[in-house]
């Protein structure tokens, strides 16, 4: 992998854009800011967070801005603030890259519908905000949490490790799996055993997830000189880590009980699901199965396992 000087001061390709009334041009602006979050993936953390919040309270959680319904809608108002603002962020300092890639051309700064200086205050904005609300009305706790996911996925995965190595979606990882302690401090004001083993499901959930969808457009990554490890490391040796990280995602999934919150529904259905999506990666490892077939997988038996977190202590 050769050495890419990727500048993100330089500006966004110049586009002309027809001409338009202001209604439809101020509808451009306002779309090109809610696609810049990222609003799909701002969606997981409905799925990450709300059920390890009813685990913390051991039922539906109650709150100082009235029933848990506050709480959680305050929990969740600052994690799509804050997640919002990295996200923006990351599409700001890759505005280059994203002008190569065929399946990131399209994004509102290398169409260019919005200025990068724009783009970057709308970012640090959303990311402040969502510091602010969460600590005003949830508490300091869950808003340092949250904070300390934008700084490292905007730090750490996102000027750094993108990059610079294999291993960026792996460490960089760790940014998403945040919003299970979020969840966790907003309710009881600490951090216990629980929510880490989810935030490490998590953690070992995103490279299958995230490695099957880079083999589908390895040669976006290739064109922009990102490492991706299909790039670097060729398609057989990521469809095997495909199978070894989903090993591992399912193993620490099981562990979920060690935590002292979880039992029986949530192993079970850990269990069982588990061995279907290892399956699945057994398959792609052996080429029986596409890549993509694991990523929409992944997706599912995320959305399983929490609602597995949920359900479990309410039966």
């Amino acid at each position: 992998m050769t050495e890419r000087a990727a500048d993100p001061s330089i500006a966004s390709p110049s586009v002309t854009l027809p001409a338009r009334g202001w209604g439809q041009a101020a509808w451009v602006k306002v779309r090109a800011l809610w696609e810049l979050t990222k609003p799909g993936i701002i969606g997981l953390l409905l799925v990450t967070t709300v059920p390890t919040m009813v685990v913390a309270a051991d039922g539906w959680p109650r709150g100082s801005f009235g029933d848990g319904l506050g709480l959680i809608a305050l929990t969740l108002l600052g994690g799509i603030l804050t997640a919002g603002g990295a996200n923006t962020f990351n599409q700001w300092f890759d505005r280059d890259i994203d002008a190569i890639m065929e399946r990131t051309a399209q994004r509102p700064l290398p169409a260019g519908t919005i200025q990068p200086a724009h783009a970057l205050a709308w970012g640090v904005l959303l990311a402040a905000l969502g510091g602010v609300q969460l600590a005003l009305t949830v508490n300091l706790l869950a808003a340092l949490l949250a904070e300390a996911a934008v700084l490292f996925y905007v730090f750490v995965y996102t000027v750094w490790l993108k990059r610079s190595t294999t291993q960026n979606i792996v460490i960089g990882g760790a940014a998403g799996a945040i919003p299970p302690l979020v969840g966790w401090a907003a309710v009881t004001g600490e951090v216990t055993w629980t929510p880490f083993i989810l935030f490490l499901v998590i953690f070992m959930w995103t490279p299958p997830h995230f490695w099957a969808l880079a083999l589908k457009y390895r040669d976006d990554y290739a064109r922009a000189d990102v490492p991706m490890l299909p790039v670097v490391s060729g398609e057989r040796e990521t469809r095997k880590q495909l199978l070894i990280y989903s090993v591992g995602l399912v193993a620490v999934s099981l562990l979920g009980p060690l935590g002292g919150h979880l039992s029986w529904c949530y192993l079970g259905t850990c269990a069982v699901f588990g061995a279907v999506f290892i399956y699945i990666a057994y398959q792609v490892w052996k080429g029986e199965a596409a890549p993509m077939r694991l990523f929409f997988a992944s997706i599912a038996y995320l959305f399983i396992v929490f609602a597995a977190v949920g359900v479990d202590v309410l039966v």
